[in-house]
């Protein structure tokens, strides 16, 4: 089964991980045979909001539509066998560490 581990990490960017942590995560998901994908964002500053009205009106904004004290900084996609085999990879994501949050959500598969 599926699942997206979506990393989470202060907005005060007060991690400790090093590049290594996360070059040695990847390795070892990618040795394990669970990685599917994965990719980092870029920082907050670069995102765009959309929003659509029920009038169809289009309304685009820099940046977050909310404060919010967790930033979205990447995801991965893995392949496991269950919920509880996903939940360990997420303990072990470097994201999880200082504040951080890693969310494991299902991937919902529809029929052909």
């Amino acid at each position: 089964m599926k699942y997206m581990l979506l990393i989470y990490t202060s907005a005060a960017d007060e991690s400790t991980c090093t590049v290594e942590d996360w070059q040695d995560y990847e390795k070892a998901m990618r040795d394990a045979g669970v990685l599917v994908t994965g990719h980092a964002l870029q920082d907050l500053t670069t995102a765009t909001a959309v929003q659509v009205a029920a009038d169809g009106r289009r309304t685009v904004t820099d940046g977050p539509y909310a404060e919010t004290r967790e930033v979205l900084g990447g995801y991965d996609v893995v392949d496991v066998p269950d919920l509880d085999v996903a939940i360990e990879w997420a303990s072990r994501c470097p994201g999880a560490r200082d504040g951080g949050t890693v969310v494991v959500r299902p991937i919902a598969e529809f029929g052909d």
